[in-house]
């Protein structure tokens, strides 16, 4: 592909010399201060934006959807099927059954034999009467156009000498040269506005790494000497000196209230079981003395470790002792 040549520039006039330096020097002072205030207003957006404007639009639109857009389209859902079946379908089913046989009989066909029997002769013969004044009228609108056209052909001359010419000669001479010379001022005042634009950018961005530079050496460099030399070896030092010992000795205070707990609630568990069993084979023996019949010995229940809930396969019952037998 051959590359295209850029034409040639023209030579510049010595209007534009001598209004390109004072119109940038003036534009420059004006624009630096904008230019700053600009990309402060530009940093501070940014980070709005970063910390409040984006997660509090990212909270209204969940609480948006949520709250209106899911109901809405419920609702919208519901009022589609409830309109289908009240609207829609008896709507439909007038039409096929009752609007298109009306029509079919009732206005198309009455229509197409009144077109065909009675409107289109009556078109023919009117056809027919028209044709033979046409003719006549014909010639008369011939000659109402060539005068017309005679009248409008010396109007256009009468104009071009009166209007055309002038305006032509004044557009020439005055407003041309006028213009290109509002035309080369405006164009080196747009060219100043950019270049100061650029260089005020890059005034813009020296300042703000001076004062980067200033603001670490003023306050971000001292805060990093306090941090390393004073606060984390503080911390530090209380980490593993008072936190780590007292965080063991909690875990380990918590593990033995929960084995203190867990054993006390078995003991418990345990006795009132016990006394269960005890309270029940008193009511029996109570019910037996009171009613009669044969002395029942209790079940014996399989006896049980202390700490856990399995019975003992080599654990021996203890003997259970009868009333009976002992006042026998």
């Amino acid at each position: 592909m051959e590359l295209q040549q850029q034409p040639p520039r023209q030579p510049e006039g010595c209007l534009t010399v001598a209004i390109r330096i004072p119109v940038r020097i003036v534009v420059l002072v004006l624009v630096v201060p904008v230019r700053m205030i600009w990309d402060v207003l530009a940093a501070a957006a940014r980070a709005l934006h970063r910390t409040a404007l984006r997660p509090l639009g990212r909270a209204l639109s969940w609480l948006g959807h949520t709250l209106i857009v899911l109901p809405l389209t419920y609702l919208g859902r519901g009022l589609a099927w409830t309109g289908r079946v009240l609207v829609v379908v008896p709507v439909a089913w007038l039409w096929r059954w009752l609007v298109v046989p009306l029509w079919r009989y009732g206005v198309a066909a009455p229509a197409n034999w009144v077109y065909r029997y009675v409107l289109t002769p009556l078109g023919h013969g009117v056809a027919w009467l028209a044709a033979g004044g046409w003719t006549g009228l014909s010639w008369v609108a011939r000659g109402i156009g060539v005068v017309l056209s005679v009248i409008g052909t010396a109007l256009v001359r009468v104009g071009l000498i009166l209007i055309v010419v002038p305006v032509g000669w004044f557009w020439r001479r005055v407003l041309t040269p006028v213009g290109r010379g509002i035309a080369v001022v405006a164009r080196e005042v747009g060219a100043a506005f950019g270049h100061a634009w650029r260089i005020a950018g890059q005034v813009s961005r020296a300042v703000g790494r001076g004062l980067k530079w200033l603001g670490w050496q003023l306050v971000g460099r001292p805060v990093r000497w306090v941090w390393r030399t004073l606060c984390a070896p503080v911390l530090h030092w209380v980490r593993d000196t008072l936190w780590a010992p007292a965080a063991r000795a909690a875990a380990v205070a918590g593990r033995a209230a929960r084995g203190a707990l867990g054993a006390a609630g078995r003991t418990a568990r345990e006795a009132l079981a016990s006394a269960r069993d005890t309270v029940r084979q008193a009511r029996a023996d109570a019910w037996r003395a009171l009613v009669g019949g044969p002395p029942r010995e209790p079940v014996p229940h399989p006896a049980r470790t202390l700490g856990r809930t399995t019975t003992a396969s080599d654990a021996v019952p203890a003997p259970e002792i009868s009333l009976r037998k002992t006042e026998g």
